[in-house]
């Protein structure tokens, strides 16, 4: 994906390149006092966001973006994308999670705010053993 905004390319190329040697080096794009939310975590601070993106290569196999889309507005950014990986202790398919980012921008071009969007229940839950039965079974339900 390509973009003529350099600060969202850098975003695009980091997530897209991304590697656990890259973790320690997530400075260079975020601020020192950045927000990130997710599905699972709200924390502030680099060293919060590098153990996030550190545990994801703990806990998962070969885990890896797909930017999709790029939209700029300002000090905004909206990336939409699908987040490819293999689960270490449950699937040994390939497993894809589409979502999307919402950042906004600090007046250094690095990123201030990080907010993700993906649906945990549709994308994660429902592919799990056991779980997975269940959240479809609820969801049949909800629907009837």
């Amino acid at each position: 994906m390509k973009t003529s905004d350099a600060r969202a390319q850098r975003v695009i190329e980091v997530f897209e390149r991304l590697q656990p040697a890259d973790v320690a080096q997530l400075g260079r794009l975020y601020t020192d006092d950045a927000h990130f939310k997710d599905p699972f975590n709200t924390v502030q601070g680099l060293p919060a966001i590098q153990r996030i993106f550190g545990h994801m290569f703990v806990a998962l196999d070969g885990p890896r973006f797909e930017i999709i889309d790029v939209l700029v507005q300002g000090d905004q950014c909206f990336l939409s994308w699908d987040f490819v990986f293999r689960m270490k202790r449950f699937r040994r398919d390939e497993q894809r999670i589409h979502g999307s980012s919402h950042l906004r921008f600090a007046p250094d071009g690095r990123v201030a705010v990080h907010r993700d969007y993906w649906d945990a229940a549709e994308e994660l839950y429902e592919k799990l053993p056991v779980v997975g039965g269940l959240m479809r079974w609820l969801k049949k339900r909800a629907n009837s």
